[in-house]
């Protein structure tokens, strides 16, 4: 998958690296901002199993 990425993008090695970075930071802020909180009420973090002794 990634080789099919890195060959369909323009430009030279260094232009490809630099889209690429772009690329790995979009898809990060896109989980951080709209992912992440969308699926966190779903995740049995906050289920603790601790009794309070």
């Amino acid at each position: 998958m990634y080789g099919w990425i890195w060959r369909h993008l323009p430009g030279n090695a260094w232009v490809r690296a630099l889209i690429s970075l772009v690329l790995v930071l979009a898809v990060v802020y896109v989980l951080f901002q709209y992912v992440f909180p969308w699926a966190e009420p779903l995740l049995p973090f906050n289920d603790v199993t601790v009794d309070g002794q």
